[in-house]
């Protein structure tokens, strides 16, 4: 199979329900070593558990995974949505497994070995290449049904901790379809309603899952499978390859999360990160919107931008730590991703593949997502970039086409950073898809140094401190007001030419117009100052309209604001918010365009440098010609 999409057809899937239909309904299984009875203890749903050892001993086992669903709704002659979509989705999950492993045997030349097998014509080495084939289309389908549970069972409540893991055998696609029913069959067996049936179902697909990725190895075959790429449009269902299907159980994040206190200087980013967690647990799950999308001021995507060693990495540790924290109090998920160079591939088509999975996985409505993309500049290529790999290219399409294509739904459940060392090598256009600009320019005053020398130093040590007050510099309000107030008269030598200009000629601006007139003439200066800047710009300072300090006591219990209702949270936040004013917006006008500024005179100072090198290089050569021609080597 390539790389392409391919549609996994509804005639395809209709022709195995008949097959689909009896493997739920009813089926024998040979089970060996089987210390569990079929018959239940009276008044419970549990079973007898022999004592005696069985370990060689061979029994059948019959399943009849419907009447099990079936048997929770004992007392109603109807059964609740819940646990019909759960006999149904076991049905249409073994359909589109039968379906994709004869997709694999076709693509595999499998289906004519068969016929061969079917008219005796097989022996020796081709008997056990068909063998082979035919196991690893039964690992195909189990993997297949197993994918297509975890995407379209809701992720509810906690996951049983007693479920089995599958007794799995690879003679045929139906063997190893049985072996997974009858382990959903006995997950269900233990269910009291139907979100407790939902949740072992789906354990139990995942156990299932797992057990698969560790027995990929023993499959010779299944390379034909690795680049495949399906999709059922119906059903929104997506395959890729032995990707995790979404969805699955995430592990609890694991990372060296910082306190805010731990970080040093910075001030604008570090109190924006803050409003940043705060602002992604005002989301509500029911209306799937967050009230400061509607209220304006929700940041959807950033990029932060400094020299190496200024607190890039400990500012992402920081977010993600308070929104974890945040989630456990709530009872959310969260879900953080980091795209790296590593999910760069070589293959056609799989880059883009796996950027788009890693979009996916944050904007997954029903949890609340953090997307980092570090070392953007490296990832996603210039379009112009001419020596950058397919792959990146890949890359910087999916993230433009998501972070602002006309299909691009902000919810307010998630928010994307970028960082970079040199972000004047990210594509311009990809860059002002970025609504805030964080200048991540680490300790700069000399209170930040002594500060930041304490607090790495430790206690360990008897020296005294001296003439200063430690950590005063890195008060949050007092450090933002300062660092907002420096904003007031642009900082890049480009702007500030604008700026004084603007000042001579029409003075102070006091009307929208004189707004317009300044950034006009800063277009003039900057072409790739845009429409989209201006956008960022009016996103800014909608933010420091609600540049508000929702308080603590609604983080700490979730029924004071978390669990509220959406109109509830959204009237809470309301009432905080304060009319922006010339000086946040002249600051904000300020804070972003000195950025493009700023990104102007390093791709400049960079190009200049590489002209600098290669006449340097052409001078050098010159000289070396020069000698090799008055040595007769030339």
């Amino acid at each position: 199979m390539d790389a392409a999409f391919s549609t996994i057809a509804e005639a395809d899937i209709d022709k195995h329900i008949p097959v689909a239909q009896g493997l739920i309904t009813r089926f024998s299984q040979i089970v060996t070593g089987r210390a569990q009875s079929n018959t239940e203890l009276a008044g419970t749903r549990r079973r007898f558990v022999s004592t005696v050892s069985t370990g060689q001993a061979r029994s059948t086992n019959q399943v009849e995974f419907a009447n099990t669903v079936s048997a929770i709704a004992d007392d109603d002659a109807m059964l609740p949505p819940d646990l019909h979509g759960l006999i149904w989705k076991a049905r249409r999950g073994v359909a589109v497994a039968l379906a994709v492993a004869d997709m694999f045997a076709e693509r595999t030349g499998l289906d004519a070995m068969t016929r061969k097998n079917v008219a005796g014509e097989l022996s020796g080495q081709d008997a056990d290449a068909f063998r082979a084939q035919l196991e690893s289309a039964a690992y195909v389908a189990a993997f297949t049904a197993c994918a297509y549970l975890l995407q379209k069972l809701p992720e509810e409540g906690e996951p049983a901790s007693d479920v089995e893991e599958v007794d799995f055998l690879f003679d045929t696609p139906q063997d190893a379809l049985k072996g997974l029913i009858a382990a959903l069959d006995a997950a269900v067996a233990q269910a009291t309603d139907g979100k407790a049936a939902t949740a072992r179902m789906r354990e139990a697909a995942r156990l299932a899952l797992d057990a698969l990725l560790v027995r990929r190895s023993r499959f010779g075959a299944l390379a034909a499978f690795e680049t495949v790429h399906l999709r059922l449009e119906s059903d929104g269902f997506e395959l890729n390859g032995f990707d995790v299907a979404p969805g699955t159980k995430r592990s609890k994040l694991v990372m060296q999360f910082k306190q805010p206190d731990e970080i040093i200087g910075n001030h604008i980013a570090k109190y924006q990160s803050i409003k940043l967690a705060k602002m992604l647990m005002a989301y509500d799950f029911e209306r799937q919107l967050n009230p400061f999308v509607d209220l304006g001021g929700f940041l959807f995507t950033f990029i932060g931008d400094g020299a190496p060693g200024t607190g890039k990495t400990i500012l992402i540790q920081m977010v993600a730590g308070m929104i974890n924290d945040f989630c456990e109090v709530a009872g959310y998920g969260f879900s953080y991703e980091n795209f790296g160079v590593d999910q760069i591939s070589s293959y056609q088509g799989k880059s883009g593949q796996n950027c788009k999975e890693f979009i996916n996985s944050v904007m997954n409505p029903k949890t609340i997502g953090f997307g980092t993309i570090d070392d953007i500049d490296q990832i996603a290529a210039k379009r112009s970039d001419d020596r950058a790999s397919a792959g990146q290219q890949e890359v910087t399409a999916v993230l433009m086409e998501s972070f602002a294509g006309a299909k691009t739904v902000v919810r307010g459940n998630c928010s994307f950073g970028m960082f970079s060392n040199h972000p004047e090598n990210v594509d311009d256009a990809l860059r002002q898809r970025a609504g805030a600009r964080w200048l991540v320019d680490g300790p700069q005053t000399q209170d930040d140094y002594i500060d930041i020398f304490a607090l790495l130093a430790g206690k360990n040590h008897e020296i005294p401190l001296g003439d200063h007050d430690l950590f005063e510099a890195q008060a949050i309000q007092k450090a933002v007001s300062q660092a907002y107030e420096t904003l007031s008269k642009p900082q890049e030598e480009g702007l500030l030419a604008v700026y004084e200009r603007f000042l001579d000629e029409i003075g102070e601006p006091k009307t929208l117009a004189d707004i317009g007139s300044y950034l006009h003439r800063i277009k003039l200066a900057e072409p790739r100052f845009t429409g989209r800047a201006i956008k960022n710009i009016t996103d800014a300072i909608k933010m420091r309209a609600m540049d508000i300090e929702l308080p603590d006591e609604w983080f700490e219990k979730p029924e004071v604001f978390m669990h509220n209702s959406y109109d509830e949270k959204r009237n809470m936040i309301a009432e905080l918010r304060s009319p922006f004013t010339m000086d946040m917006v002249m600051q904000e006008i300020n804070r972003y365009a000195d950025s493009e500024f700023r990104y102007s005179d390093q791709s400049d100072d960079a190009a200049v440098e590489d002209i600098i090198r290669r006449e340097r290089q052409r001078e050098r050569a010159v000289g070396e010609i020069g000698r090799m021609k008055d040595e007769g080597r030339w």
